[in-house]
């Protein structure tokens, strides 16, 4: 009687064991698709981002195009293989929980879905300052008629509701210069842009900046030679 009572007593112990062994690798493979789903809620009710947002998270840098139960599928734009923000081709899927644990940026923001970009030249300690940030403000204001105004309108609306509404914002495009670690200044022209037409206008805008400042070289002095 001892005998079988001992040979219960480690079949069931063995039997324990192997159950919480077993509890704990299915607790594991069903830890990330349970975090996942539980992610997959708090997209929905948060919406940190929808289905057709440009978004980053971690390395990861797209447009939404799905938003399922497990993982959410971006189109890459950018990437390894291609600079600015033309589409790669490549698809990029993630799971749900990276958005409990990473941070999300979303340029498409329902509220103000526009980015602040700019654009830099260097000019010599002796350029013409006052006719580079005049001559650059000009093409840029050209450029954007306008839209920036009420962009940035929208902007301080927003700002206005937060504690820092005192953040100084000028409505159209503004110049400013620093000192480069090269001996040049930097000649920076900042203005707002929708986030999928950034690369279009600093194209388009680059073109005519320089345009508009190559008719005056003894005013600007771009770097040149073996100074560039």
């Amino acid at each position: 009687a001892v005998i079988a009572i001992s040979i219960i007593f480690v079949n069931w112990y063995a039997a324990i064991a192997a159950l919480g062994v077993g509890s704990i690798i299915i607790g594991l493979a069903v830890q990330t698709p349970m975090k996942s789903f539980i992610a997959w809620i708090y997209i929905l009710v948060r919406q940190p981002f929808r289905v057709g947002d440009r978004i980053q998270i971690g390395d990861a840098t797209g447009d939404v195009i799905d938003v399922g139960y497990l993982d959410t599928t971006l189109w890459e734009f950018g990437g390894k293989y291609i600079s600015g923000d033309h589409p790669s081709g490549r698809l990029i899927k993630f799971p749900n929980e990276k958005v409990l644990d990473e941070i999300v940026y979303n340029y498409s923001w329902p509220l103000f879905p526009y980015i602040w970009n700019e654009i830099k030249f260097y000019v010599a300690f002796n350029a013409d300052l006052e006719f580079i940030a005049s001559t650059m403000q000009k093409i840029t204001e050209e450029e954007l008629g306008k839209e920036m105004i009420a962009r940035v309108q929208t902007f301080r609306d927003l700002l206005a509701r937060t504690p820092v509404d005192e953040l100084e914002v000028h409505e159209r495009p503004r110049v400013i210069f620093r000192v480069n670690e090269n001996t040049w200044l930097e000649a920076i022209v900042r203005y707002l842009v929708p986030p999928r037409e950034a690369g279009r206008v600093k194209t388009r805008l680059i073109k005519k900046l320089l345009a508009a400042l190559n008719v005056a070289p003894d005013k600007v002095m771009f770097p040149s030679g073996a100074n560039r």
